[in-house]
């Protein structure tokens, strides 16, 4: 059947009149989205995975909005601050050839829906009918809610039945970006291995005790680490074209090793050494020194169970560091006002390329480091910052996506801004699809 689908999409290709097939975006496991939308608004597009046809979509001529909160009141047929999203109908293969496939497979329909929330990346909702041709509807409809990917519209209790019945979803951005519909049920995730497996089933809350000359802590204990140099996240930026990674640090050099000041070690070491040792980086985190120094300062951190550190990358080329903390066992806990929770994390940045500066690329960075802390763990509430109160280029960027300035407070050795995200904001907000303005897109 897959062959049969390659065939078909190498006769289309040459149909200059159907439209033009495009490369729409990376999936976490490396797999291709393209799609072919049709000069002719009235014909489905086409999406395919690895160039293997798996679906179609195509607007219906009628709009929907979720209404909620207005349902059972005078307010509930006038509700139109409510923004109203095309009806789009999905269609199996077999919709393109008969010699196609009448189904869609349910990591397949995650990918459609992934290709939707990035051509619609502004719709809230997308009102989804399941076509009567595709074999297994029902099986598709059970996915989707019971994912919590998408809901029925909102009734009142009487009237719920009726509304199971109907056959429009609505498929919820917000809860496609927490991850609904990804694991168990594919590998396709943003989390991968080791993070994916503990997002799927976090550790059940136990309490422990950190005790260090800067804190005096009782918090839950934290989850096992990845392997040295294991990827933990990947996410396609399509406003760049390049995916971001984040991989657990590699001190021995167990994944790549390269030559450094005479010694064989390990790429992020040698990276992470470099970096230090360039002026930019030092004014920010003062840890210029040997290479000795920034191996034991790496040591530490991955010895710490409350620390997270990892290398991130553009389409695996090195660009920058970071250490996610929990909060409540972190020298700032306690200067929280009202005090520190026991799931929020924290983060600790840095850029070391040059030519992966500027506030386009940041913007795109820092939202999956806070798609990541989200995704880890789902009783993570809040993501706390503590930027220098001088460091106007991370606090100008902490607000650009969508963190607020709680407080002003003193350290011992500096001042600082504490910047707060909650959860809700994080995903109600479009920062995912197109991190960085469209108007003036960054260079590759």
């Amino acid at each position: 059947m897959a062959s049969a689908n390659r065939r078909l999409l190498a006769i289309q290709r040459t149909l200059a009149p159907v439209g033009t097939w495009r490369r729409l975006l990376l999936l976490p496991d490396g797999a291709r989205v393209d799609v072919l939308q049709p000069h002719d608004v009235g014909q489905p597009t086409q999406v395919a995975v690895d160039g293997v046809l798996v679906g179609l979509f195509r607007t219906l001529p009628r709009t929907l909005a979720l209404v909620v909160s207005a349902i059972g009141t005078p307010h509930e047929n006038t509700a139109d601050h409510i923004p109203k999203y095309p009806v789009l109908e999905i269609l199996p293969p077999a919709a393109a050839s008969a010699a196609a496939s009448a189904s869609v497979p349910v990591a397949d329909l995650w990918a459609i829906n992934y290709a939707l929330f990035t051509l619609f990346d502004t719709h809230e909702t997308i009102p989804l009918v399941l076509s009567d041709t595709l074999k297994n509807a029902a099986d598709l409809s059970a996915y989707l809610l019971t994912s919590g990917l998408a809901r029925k519209r909102h009734t009142l209790p009487q009237d719920t039945a009726r509304a199971l019945a109907e056959p429009e979803h609505f498929v919820l951005r917000e809860t496609f970006w927490q991850g609904a519909g990804t694991g168990p049920y594919h590998t396709r995730g943003w989390l991968r291995g080791h993070a994916a497996q503990l997002a799927l089933a976090p550790p059940p809350y136990t309490q422990t005790f950190t005790r260090t000359p800067l804190v005096i802590a009782a918090h839950p204990l934290r989850p096992s680490k990845p392997r040295p140099g294991e990827v933990v996240y990947r996410r396609y930026v399509p406003s760049l074209g390049q995916t971001v990674e984040f991989a657990y640090v590699d001190v021995e050099g167990t994944s790549q090793a390269v030559e450094c000041e005479g010694e064989t070690v390990s790429r992020h070491l040698a990276t992470f050494h470099r970096w230090h040792n360039s002026d930019h980086v030092n004014r920010g985190w003062g840890e210029r020194g040997p290479l000795e120094k920034h191996r034991e300062y790496m040591r530490a951190l991955m010895a710490d169970p409350g620390v997270l550190p990892v290398m991130m990358s553009w389409d695996g080329e090195l660009m920058g560091y970071a250490e996610l903390v929990y909060i409540k066992e972190n020298h700032v806990a306690p200067y929280i006002p009202g005090g520190a929770w026991d799931y929020d994390r924290g983060l600790h940045i840095l850029v070391g390329e040059e030519k992966f500066r500027g506030i386009h690329r940041s913007k795109a960075w820092i939202s999956a480091i806070h798609h990541f802390l989200f995704l880890s763990d789902p009783r993570t509430q809040r993501v706390i910052g503590e930027p220098k109160a001088s460091n106007d280029a991370v606090i100008k960027l902490s607000v650009a996506v969508e963190m607020n300035v709680n407080t002003i407070f003193d350290f011992p050795y500096k001042r600082s801004v504490m910047t707060w995200l909650p959860r809700e904001r994080f995903f109600k907000y479009n920062h995912l699809a197109f991190a960085e303005d469209r108007d003036t897109p960054a260079q590759k």
